[in-house]
């Protein structure tokens, strides 16, 4: 068992593994290569009974758990969307362990929950987006969406579905293209997965603004209740942007939640070339994207704006006799902005990531991912062998073998 006395010793030892795996990690492959259940079976099935050394377990890391790890942050990663770090919010993470801080509310760690405040602020002022927009952390996109299709939810139903249960004549529009988190979501809410409506592309990928009314058209002629469209600022195969203005338009007209899932593309609003992708985000009811995938900062981190935080706080808050504190209505309390009671202290990494790098060195880099990503394009097209799919945009090049 490690001492306190020993804390800066059995550090370094950890900190020079993780200088030599930074220091190899382009020697290494990628992608794991062992079989299902080869790092399993060599586990022992049993817990150890007694405590063993830091240098025996580091081993085990190396010879044992490492060759199972795919190495999201190697040169030569272009499977998925990036999961983003740097060393600044790697440090920011040691120190959030440190602390081990529970932020449920302001009162059991105020700097938190203030830091987190403030650092809304400054991505949602860096954005171009509306200053009614407030912000907090969740998790991962997936639950932030899960978080508006919920509010939504409660909004179209006046509150009364977290009551007496969710009637089955709700409706939520994607389009094909659109995440699967927003499947996920509908059933989790109990609005139910048939209840999903996916909406047609046009040829660019993005979702149709003409087939969306003419389906709610449809849906309200049939006695159901248009509760929410989902529009992809960057969709997840090619990275499409959803015509936003057309769509917001829609949802002003028949009284839709509309929410904005730019997890990824997101973050290349900090670009004020990029802010045509939000026009019509004041007419938005919430928006997520994700730091976690490319601002620099490690996974998990995904913020998560609203337009009407009251409603949103109204369809999660629970004031048990425990949680009551003389500080309520005059704090953010952010266990009622989401789902989990418990949460991390998120923003210390996003406040090293904004302070080390600053918003023109973020930009900087942003641009520099951007011109490498045209330089890629243009030598795909250049190669018999291969086509592209969709034209190439931001840092993202879709393309197939011919």
């Amino acid at each position: 068992m490690l001492q306190k006395e020993n804390f800066r010793r059995d550090a370094e030892q950890v900190l020079a593994w993780v200088e030599r795996y930074f220091q190899q990690l382009e020697s290494l492959p990628v992608k794991s290569k062992v079989s299902p259940k080869a790092i399993y079976d060599q586990i022992p099935a049993q817990p150890p009974t007694g405590s063993e050394p830091l240098n025996r377990i580091l081993a085990d890391l190396t010879q044992v758990i490492l060759p199972g790890i795919t190495h999201w942050q190697h040169p030569n990663f272009h499977a998925y969307f990036p999961s983003n770090s740097s060393l600044e919010s790697l440090l920011a993470e040691f120190i959030t362990s440190a602390i081990s801080a529970q932020c449920m509310i302001w009162d059991t760690s105020p700097a938190a929950a203030e830091l987190e405040e403030r650092m809304m602020e400054w991505l949602r002022d860096s954005m171009g987006l509306p200053a009614h927009f407030e912000g907090v952390i969740q998790d991962t996109a997936s639950s932030a969406t899960l978080v508006a299709i919920l509010t939504a939810r409660e909004v179209k139903t006046n509150f009364q579905s977290n009551e007496t249960g969710v009637p089955n004549n709700l409706r939520i529009y994607c389009s094909t293209e659109t995440h699967s988190s927003i499947e996920k979501a509908v059933g989790i809410s109990g609005i139910g997965k048939k209840n999903l409506i996916k909406i047609g592309v046009d040829e660019q990928m993005r979702l149709r603004p003409d087939l969306l009314e003419a389906q709610i058209k449809n849906d309200l002629a049939q006695g159901l209740i248009p509760t929410c469209v989902v529009v992809a600022l960057g969709t997840t195969g090619t990275v499409a942007v959803d015509p936003l203005p057309a769509i917001a338009e829609i949802c002003r007209k028949y009284d839709i939640w509309l929410h904005i899932d730019a997890a990824y593309a997101g973050t290349a609003l900090l670009l004020p070339e990029y802010h045509w992708m939000i026009e019509g985000v004041e007419q938005a009811d919430s928006f997520v994207f994700n730091p976690h995938k490319w601002m620099f900062t490690n996974f998990d981190c995904s913020v998560y704006f609203v337009k009407n935080a009251d409603i949103l706080i109204r369809t999660f808050e629970i004031l048990p006799e425990y949680l009551k504190t003389k500080t309520r209505g005059q704090v953010n309390d952010y266990r009622d902005w989401g789902i989990p009671l418990g949460r991390r202290f998120r923003a210390l990494k996003l406040w090293f990531v904004l302070r080390s790098f600053g918003l023109e060195g973020i930009k900087e880099k942003l641009r520099m991912h951007i011109r490498l990503n045209e330089y890629f394009a243009k030598s795909m097209e250049q190669t018999p062998d291969f086509e592209l799919i969709t034209p190439p945009f931001l840092n993202f090049t879709c393309f197939r073998w011919k």
